[in-house]
């Protein structure tokens, strides 16, 4: 016996550990990370490790993670195991470490890997096999290290890349980039930032010219030369020398200006290159379409915009960072662009004629100046189709300002000073599809949306001070799919105000307490975000206005907060509001309920998916919430002061992936609420005050072993109680303490566990009913042997078995026909129990007490625990009597095969005789005339089936 509970013991041990083992890989039980994806966890695993305070890779990070970030760590150094067996890795970021040394071969399994980021870290060199094995990689990012020495073959493993940043390193000879250069496939290319003292094709030896596109030499402080010299770059289109060159100057040399001849983009910042060659420099450039030119202030005083203007294929000029107020008259030449950028050049106004002549120009950007008007110019600009105004002064708005711009498309007038709106100032805008008129000063916008405007489909207004809107302010916009009033100072939204607004999709907008039916009409509007304007003391009347929801039929997206303190105040969404929304997808309330929404709810909203509440006290919430929306997947309840996850088995959420409950007042976790949630795949229960006690030891067990939902965070998890483990992790709290440590009596107990549990399983699944038939038979015995010997008669002719949903059938269809016409007297559990005496006592009595037993039989009723007993004792009593005293009444048809599971059912239904209200159809006179001889009949049994 010794021998074998030690071998039993030896097994169980070794299976435990092998479990342990198990668990170590599996993607749920990371430590350090989290799971940025877990809906798509089984094909796409992204998984966010940042900030994290650590100090190697995380030996637990799954073999099939597509795309890996460690950003913001304490990493020093990558060690040739850190990303082994890691094949399916597409993104891998490592920037903003301390790392100094990559061991050779590191990446060698990661043959899908596309992105690697080591950008911001201490490298101090580049090995010749430490990218070995990425031969998918098309963006490599190593910005920011001490790089000074790359050895000659250290890329030849990256085939397909196509893009390298070496900015901020210490790189001091041009032939240290030969090997990108002799890439098949690299088109761009960024230095920035090193210690090149020239730049000089003649010192690249290639055996044939390079693909690269861009090239980015900025910020080399010490560069004193950049000379393309030979046809090594046939495909450069974008050069970027900016802050590049000595204090002295840095000298350009391209003898022959076909070797730019592809060269259409160009960025200038701080050059320190001398004015003359600048010059030159733009003058040799016959194909430069945009060109950048910041903080340039001194060449622009020496009339650089002359010969900027000259360049006969320029279409782009960027020259935000610029002193320009004095020296725009300088643009008058620029008549061939088609963009230009003039934001924050310290303009007070436009003088006339600095870019009237701009007839091609589409684009215009005068943000983050001083302008008081709309400048003069841009009323003669036909062809402009985008203008930036933001961040200005601009206090009006005059109605000549855009009647010569008939084709704008879009206009930015964002954070100025605006107050009000003439009708006129917009009408000669026809073809405006967007308008950003927020954070300015709007008092009042009169008839500007009445009439005009009819292709505009973006409407911001937010952030502005306007008290009330009018009936119809907005109903000449009849293509505006995307509207936002939200304003803190409205007070006022009337009836009919979002009238004619029959394709607006998304409406944002700021709702007082005496609001109007507002949003007639509005049948495609599918994101409605309101904000709940509350002063204290007046009653919001949320719950009375229902009307003014029932146009909203198409609504997916609802979003509510209450931006007052509704401290002691009674406010909630009542259903009603929802009724309309049978297209409800997401739902989403800040500080709206002081409690629980009532569980009927959404009885509305059955394909509502995401539902999210926020300062919400929900300890008293009703599981029944939840009934309704079977399609249920992401549930946020986080400070909602619960107390307990209980609720979670008693609702069907079977669809929920996602759960947060951060914030909450959770002591203990029973494990087995989690049965209930089968696709669970997403769980925060961060900043809880867990018990660390064998009380949690189930949880404890269930997050490091379960390989399906992530528990976020869960190692960071900490002890609140009791006050001696106060700050520890609740991870570490040792479950095996809370488990008997004798090895006989576990050895025991488990034994017994598994036999008990066989010989269960056998019983119930061989001779279940057999016992349960043999138990009621025999009290049905007891209780007729008794009856006949007190001679007891029948109280009733029959009694009525039924679920509570069917009650109002009962009441409605059967009692008046069976008692007012036909004169019977009928036992009906709600009516004629006795207060007070046991429920399974009172069902004995009635069915004894009565002829018959009347079972009206429903899906309802099939699932009912009492209606099942109901119907089992008055099968006993059939088959114990011998007599006919069963009613089987149908009102629904309910196929054999689900009548499987109900045993006792599915062979009455085969020996009985059974009526069918659903097929009674038309003639239901017919179905009671049968139930009247079905109470009329003796004893005999029958055995027909109807």
């Amino acid at each position: 016996m010794s021998t074998m509970r030690h071998l039993v013991l030896r097994l169980l041990v070794s299976l435990l550990s092998l479990l342990c083992h198990v668990n170590l890989s599996l993607e749920y039980s990371l430590k350090n990370c989290i799971i940025d994806s877990p809906e798509e966890a089984s094909s796409v695993l992204v998984l966010d490790c940042a900030s994290r305070k650590l100090v190697t890779v995380p030996d637990d990070i799954p073999r099939n993670a597509a795309s890996v970030n460690l950003v913001y760590n304490k990493l020093q150094k990558i060690n040739r195991n850190d990303f082994a067996q890691m094949s399916k890795l597409i993104i891998l970021v490592l920037a903003c470490n301390n790392i100094t040394h990559v061991d050779d071969g590191s990446f060698i399994d990661l043959v899908a890997l596309e992105t690697l980021s080591i950008s911001n870290n201490q490298l101090t060199s580049l090995s010749g096999y430490v990218f070995q094995g990425l031969s998918n990689l098309t963006a490599l990012d190593l910005d920011g290290n001490q790089i000074e020495f790359i050895h000659s073959s250290a890329f030849w493993y990256l085939t397909r890349l196509q893009t390298m940043r070496l900015d901020s390193n210490r790189l001091q000879r041009v032939v240290d980039i030969q090997p990108i250069l002799q890439l098949p496939q690299i088109q761009n290319l960024n230095l920035g930032s090193n210690h090149f003292s020239s730049f000089q094709t003649k010192d690249l030896l290639l055996n044939e010219p390079s693909g690269l596109k861009v090239l980015g030499v900025s910020n080399n402080r010490k560069l004193e030369m950049f000379s393309i010299s030979t046809p090594i770059f046939p495909l450069l289109h974008t050069i970027d020398l900016s802050q590049s060159g000595q204090d002295s100057g840095m000298k350009w040399d391209i003898p022959d200006k076909t070797l730019l001849g592809n060269i259409t983009h160009l960025y200038f910042r701080f050059p320190n290159i001398l004015f003359g060659d600048l010059q030159k420099v733009l003058q040799s450039l016959d194909s430069l379409e945009y060109l950048q030119m910041n903080y340039m202030d001194e060449w622009i005083k020496r009339d650089l915009l002359a010969t900027v203007c000259k360049i006969p294929t320029l279409r782009a000029l960027n020259l935000f960072y610029n002193h320009l107020h004095k020296f725009l008259m300088d643009l008058a030449n620029c008549s061939r662009l088609t963009e230009l950028d003039l934001s924050w050049t310290y303009i007070k106004e436009l003088p006339k004629g600095s870019i009237r002549l701009m007839e091609q120009l589409r684009s215009l950007k005068v943000s983050t100046n001083y302008l008081a008007k709309v400048p003069d110019d841009i009323k003669s600009l036909p062809s402009l189709e985008i203008l930036h105004m933001g961040s200005n002064v601009i206090s009006e708005l005059g109605c000549d300002d855009f009647m010569n711009t008939t084709h704008l498309a879009e206009l930015y007038l964002i954070n100025n000073h605006i107050t009000k709106l003439d009708r006129c100032v917009f009408e000669s805008l026809p073809d405006l599809k967007l308008l950003d008129l927020s954070y300015n000063q709007l008092w009042t916008f009169g008839d500007t949306f009445k009439m005009g405007l009819h292709k505009l489909e973006f409407l911001d207004l937010s952030k502005n001070v306007l008290s009330s809107l009018e009936r119809g302010a907005f109903q000449g916009l009849v293509s505006l799919k995307y509207l936002n009033v939200m304003m803190d100072q409205i007070s006022r939204v009337p009836h009919k105000t979002f009238d004619k607004l029959d394709n607006l999709e998304t409406l944002i907008v700021s709702i007082p307490c005496d609001y109007e039916n507002s949003f007639r009409g509005l049948e495609r509007l599918e994101n409605l975000t309101m904000y709940l304007s509350i002063t204290y003391g007046l009653k919001c009347p949320l719950s009375s206005d229902f009307e003014a929801f029932y146009h909203l039929k198409s609504v997916k997206v609802f979003t509510v907060i209450c931006s007052g303190d509704n401290h002691n105040m009674p406010l909630e969404v009542p259903m009603e509001f929802f009724e309309a929304m049978r297209h409800l997808e997401s739902f989403t309330a800040v500080n709206i309920y002081n409690s629980a929404p009532q569980p009927d709810t959404f009885q509305f909203n059955h394909r509502l998916k995401s539902l999210t509440f926020g300062k919400t006290d929900f300890s008293d919430l009703d599981p029944e919430l939840f009934e309704q929306i079977p399609n249920l997947e992401t549930l946020d309840l986080s400070e909602s002061k619960l107390k307990s996850l209980d609720f979670l088995a008693q609702a069907d959420l079977s669809a929920l992936r996602s759960l947060k409950l951060s914030g909450n007042e959770i002591n203990v976790i029973n494990e087995t609420v989690f049965q209930f949630l089968p696709v669970l795949t997403y769980l925060d229960l961060d900043n809880n005050p867990f018990t660390c006690e064998c009380s949690n030891a189930g949880f404890i067990q269930w997050v490091k072993s379960n390989n399906q939902t992530q528990v976020v965070n869960a190692h960071q998890y900490t002890c609140a109680f009791p006050v001696a483990m106060k700050g520890s992790m609740l991870l570490d709290f040792d479950v095996q303490s809370c488990w008997m440590d004798t090895g006989l009596i576990f050895f025991v107990s488990s034994s017994s566990l598994v036999l008990l549990t066989l010989l269960s399983s056998f019983i119930y699944h061989f001779l279940r009913w057999h016992l349960t038939y043999a138990f009621h038979l025999f009290l049905a015995f007891l209780y007729d042997s008794r009856n006949r010997k007190k001679g007891v008669p029948h109280r009733y002719d029959a009694f009525v078995s039924y679920n509570v949903h069917d009650e109002d059938w009962v009441y409605r269809e059967m009692l008046p026909v069976l008692e007012g016409e036909q004169g019977w007297r009928l036992c009906l559990h709600h009516r004629d129990f006795q207060p007070g005496k046991p429920i399974i006592e009172n069902i004995t009595d009635a069915i004894y007490g009565s002829r018959k037993t009347i079972c009206v039989i429903s899906r309802h009723y099939l699932q009912s625990e009492w209606c099942s007993r109901e119907i089992q004792m008055a099968s006993f009593r059939l088959f114990d009597e011998q007599k006919d005293v069963l009613i089987l009444l149908f009102l629904e048809d309910v196929p054999p095969q689900q009548l499987s599971p109900y045993y006792r059912m599915r062979k009455l239904v085969k020996r009985r005789t059974y009526l069918s209200w659903r097929q009674a159809g038309q003639h239901p006179g017919v179905f009671w005339q049968s139930v009247q001889r079905a109470l009329r009949t003796g004893d005999a049994l029958d055995t027909d089936i109807c």
